[in-house]
C-alpha cells in the first residue's frame, strides 16, 4: 500500500503520515519531475488520485502560489514558491557555501564546467554550477536530479558505500539515458571497484552524448553524501587536459575535506 493510499484512520494515528500532506508533497515533486505544463488528465492518470480531490488539491496549491496555470486555466505547472523553497535550501546550505572558494578555484584551473551535487535515493540532486569559460550560452543544472548511476558525481559517492548497499539501493536493471549508459547493477558494482582504487569517477558519455565527466567525493562524512565534477566535451579533452583536471579535482577535494571538517 502505498503512502498516498492511507486511510483516514492511519493517518490520525500516532506516528501516522497524514494522507493529504503526502498527497500535496507526490503532486510537487511529479511536477518538479515533469518540467512544463500538464493537463489534469494526464496529471490524475500519473498520481492516480480521485479527479475530484485532485482537482481541489491542485486548485489550492494553485491560490498559494505552488502550482501555476496557463491561460486557461486547464494546464497545470509548478508554481514560483517551490523556486523560492529550493532557493533557501541551497543559501542556507552548509557545504554549499562552504565549497564556494574551491568551486571557483577549480572553474579557473581547468576553464571547464563544475558541478557540486548530493546525493537523494538513488539519483543526484545538483546544488551549485560554474560555468565553462568556453560556453557563451549560460547553463545551469541546479535543482536538477539525475540518476546516480550515470553521472561521475553519482558513481563516485556510489563508490563509498559497501558493494551490498549498493545493490540494495538500484535495481538490477538501470535506467538508460543514452547509449553508454551502465544498465548493468553488477557491471556497475564492478566500476564501483575501480573507481575506488583509482580516486575518481567517470562518466564516459553515459549522461549526454558528446560529454564526458570526472568527479570525486567530498570525505566530510561516511559513506559521502557529496561530490564535485568537472565536464568536458569529448572533442576537447587530450591526455594532458585530461590529466590536469583529474589533478585540479584532487587539488579540490582535498581542499573541500578542510574546509567542511567541521560539518
Amino acid at each position: 500500500m502505498s503512502t498516498a493510499d492511507m486511510s483516514a484512520g492511519e493517518s490520525a494515528g500516532g506516528g501516522g503520515q497524514v494522507k493529504s500532506a503526502v498527497r500535496t508533497v507526490e503532486l510537487l515533486e511529479y511536477f518538479a519531475g515533469r518540467p512544463g505544463m500538464h493537463s489534469l488528465a494526464d496529471v490524475q492518470q500519473a498520481v492516480g488520485y480521485p479527479k475530484s480531490s485532485l482537482y481541489m488539491l491542485l486548485r489550492t496549491l494553485t491560490d498559494l502560489g505552488w502550482v501555476e496555470t496557463d491561460a486557461t486555466g486547464t494546464r497545470y505547472g509548478i508554481g514560483v514558491r517551490a523556486l523560492l523553497v529550493g532557493t533557501s535550501y541551497i543559501d542556507g546550505d552548509e557545504v554549499v557555501a562552504a565549497a564556494r572558494a574551491a568551486l571557483d578555484r577549480l572553474a579557473e584551473d581547468t576553464t571547464e564546467t563544475i558541478h557540486l551535487a548530493r546525493l537523494d535515493g538513488v539519483n543526484v540532486v545538483y546544488l551549485a554550477t560554474r560555468q565553462s569559460q568556453h560556453y557563451l550560452r549560460p547553463f545551469t543544472r541546479v535543482g536538477r536530479r539525475l540518476p546516480a548511476h550515470s553521472t561521475a558525481l553519482g558513481k563516485a559517492i556510489l563508490a563509498t558505500y559497501p558493494d551490498e548497499q549498493v545493490r540494495r539501493m538500484l535495481p538490477e536493471t538501470l535506467q538508460s539515458l543514452t547509449e553508454h549508459t551502465i544498465t548493468d547493477r553488477e557491471r556497475l558494482v564492478e566500476e564501483l571497484h575501480t573507481v575506488r582504487e583509482r580516486g575518481y569517477a567517470v562518466d564516459r558519455e553515459e549522461n549526454t552524448l558528446g560529454l564526458r565527466c570526472f568527479g570525486v567525493a567530498i570525505p566530510y562524512r561516511t559513506p559521502a553524501r557529496d561530490a564535485i565534477s568537472c565536464s568536458v566535451p569529448v572533442a576537447r579533452l587530450t591526455p594532458a587536459h585530461e590529466q590536469l583536471i583529474r589533478d585540479a579535482l584532487f587539488d579540490a577535494r582535498d581542499r573541500l575535506a578542510l574546509a567542511t571538517r567541521r560539518l
